[in-house]
């Protein structure tokens, strides 16, 4: 898919390591043509993003941890310096407190809540503020969902609700930003070990259920889902917005 992304400027946060969806994006983005801007997380996870984004050939690498007073804000206005506008974003963080993502639901902590709302879902409806006005002509939002927003899946608890309220965020979005041209999707990865994932408990079964009840059999990859937001980002998608785009072999689609 070379070449549907040429002349194209993105912005992608929630790298960790080689093994995030973010990364296996950021590829796909580079594959076909994009300049990219890379965030990473604090001092500590630089070390680890770094040779990524030289990796990547990356152009501009800013810190952004959304629960610091200034950095998101920060983030955007670099990317204005430099390069006055916005094709597309790619947003990919999610946290909860361990304690309040193992328990149930009914037992979260209003402070956990708050803190898993705020950086999982908040934080993309700010960056999406801040895009906006970078997107002149027009571009495409996009952020990391999961199965566990539409339907109740055991282990997925406090996360279910916060991805169920980053689904509904993306449908008026889409609606407000449609008048300017600006698309904005949610994709729906099916379970994959990546570092945000090893904090759900029982990872493991919830992934060997997920591959055996697909139809392909199969855990979909980092690849495969980059391959999908590279298009979402590009022209061909330009009559789409609002979606939860599944990418789980088929596991959604199957009773």
């Amino acid at each position: 898919m070379g070449g549907i992304l040429e002349g194209k400027r993105g912005l992608v946060v929630g790298i960790a390591n080689d093994q995030s969806i973010a990364f296996g994006c950021a590829r796909a983005f580079r594959n076909a043509g994009a300049e990219l801007a890379i965030t990473y997380l604090n001092e500590k996870a630089k070390r680890h993003v770094e040779p990524l984004h030289a990796a990547l050939c990356g152009d501009l690498f800013l810190p952004c941890d959304v629960r610091e007073p200034g950095q998101v804000e920060a983030c955007f206005r670099a990317i204005e310096d430099s390069w006055g506008r916005l094709d597309f974003l790619l947003h990919s963080i999610a946290f909860a407190p361990r304690e309040d993502l193992h328990g149930r639901v009914v037992e979260c902590s209003r402070e956990g809540f708050d803190l898993a709302m705020n950086v999982s879902c908040h934080s993309f409806i700010r960056m999406a503020r801040y895009a906006e006005p970078l997107m002149t002509n027009g571009g495409a939002l996009m952020t990391m969902s999961y199965y566990g927003a539409e339907k109740a899946v055991e282990s997925y608890n406090l996360m279910g609700p916060v991805k169920a309220a980053l689904e509904a965020s993306v449908r008026y979005m889409a609606m407000e930003l449609g008048p300017k041209g600006i698309r904005v999707y949610a994709l729906s990865p099916g379970p994959m070990q990546t570092r945000a994932a090893s904090g759900i408990d029982r990872f493991d079964e919830l992934m060997e259920a997920a591959a055996e009840r697909a139809p392909r059999h199969a855990l979909v990859t980092i690849e495969q889902v980059g391959n999908l937001a590279a298009f979402l980002a590009s022209d061909g998608a330009d009559g789409m917005t609002g979606n939860v785009v599944h990418v789980d072999n088929g596991f959604h689609a199957v009773a």
